[in-house]
């Protein structure tokens, strides 16, 4: 029987994405024994110009929505050792000649100056690109071109990127939103996933949130802080891509070592020495291309303690500013 000819109330009890789907649109219910399809006719304009779709294309979404959870929950959860990196070309057309491997656990950084090329370089990665981007890379996910089906499979997508720049268009709590992702992503406790993704997203962050703040209401740094510990220990990406968090009152260490516990890929774009020097190695951006490959020397790891104990000290100051307190006293290693 197709989703269109179940009984409403028996489509929300077997399919709990559509019933997460109906709730977070705030979709009016049907009348006592109408199928999916009665209910779909008889919901008002209003209704659908609110969710943003008509009655066709709300059916096809939950169908769709329907197909992909039973495909998750069919199909073998798929390992990612290594991404390959294959060279292209940069905005002058001269060739990389790289060939760069990415492995589990491990931290990439990509610097380089502002309008350097790094953000077109997390997206090449993204898009597994296979020559059809700007920069002519390729990418290869455990030494193999990836399908076509694998590159473009919206409900089990390898890449997750956390961008400069997100904003939530659902007005859910929190508390909601994460449990909506646990259900879907078929975790046996969601509501206790839930509690401990935001747990973690208030550890991260220096102004703590509750479970029941509307995710619209979110500052900068307590949606990246909330991405991150989803990305972390819900998302079933074993790729993290990282688009400069240094200005989002992050937590960056921490947030680091809770992304590569979950035995993630993480490359971060960035410009801050404290993100920089943890990675392994940092990809030098230029003109577009990468001009150097630099493994974190020893003295670069002695200073990474030095400038995390610095970084430390800031953060302390900054608390100190949010509670209204005054910084009078003199400062010994500001000199």
């Amino acid at each position: 029987m197709s989703l269109a000819e179940l009984p409403f109330t028996a489509a929300l009890e077997r399919h709990p994405a559509v019933a997460e789907i109906v709730a977070a649109l705030a979709l009016p219910p049907a009348a006592p024994g109408a199928s999916v399809a009665q209910w779909l006719a008889g919901l008002p304009d209003e209704a659908l110009f609110d969710a943003g779709m008509q009655r066709d294309q709300l059916l096809d979404h939950l169908e769709r929505l329907v197909a992909e959870v039973r495909a998750l929950a069919e199909a073998p959860g798929e390992r990612v050792d290594s991404l390959t990196l294959l060279g292209g070309r940069d905005k002058s057309g001269r060739a990389e000649n790289r060939e760069l491997v990415f492995r589990a656990g491990e931290i990439v950084c990509i610097v380089g100056p502002t309008g350097s090329g790094k953000s077109r370089l997390l997206a090449d990665i993204e898009c597994l690109a296979q020559g059809d981007t700007p920069t002519g890379r390729r990418v290869l996910v455990n030494g193999a071109e990836p399908s076509a089906e694998r590159r473009y499979a919206p409900d089990r997508k390898l890449v997750a990127q956390l961008s400069q720049n997100m904003n939530f268009v659902v007005d859910l709590g929190v508390r909601e939103l994460i449990e909506m992702h646990a259900r879907c992503r078929m975790v046996a406790d969601p509501e206790g996933m839930a509690r401990t993704v935001i747990a973690c997203a208030n550890a991260l962050t220096g102004e703590k949130f509750a479970a029941d703040t509307s995710v619209t209401q979110l500052s900068g740094g307590q949606t990246r802080a909330l991405m991150i510990a989803d990305a972390a220990l819900l998302s079933a990406s074993p790729v993290v891509l990282i688009d400069e968090i240094e200005n989002a009152g992050v937590d960056r260490k921490r947030a680091l070592d809770l992304l590569v516990g979950g035995a993630k890929i993480v490359l971060i774009s960035t410009h801050d020495p404290l993100l920089a020097l943890r990675g392994a190695r940092r990809l030098v951006i230029r003109n577009g291309g990468i001009a150097e490959v630099l493994d974190t020397s020893p003295a670069e790891r002695r200073n990474l303690q030095r400038i995390e104990r610095l970084d430390a000290a800031l953060m302390g100051i900054r608390e100190r500013l949010r509670a209204g307190l005054r910084i009078e006293e003199e400062l010994p290693w500001a000199e």
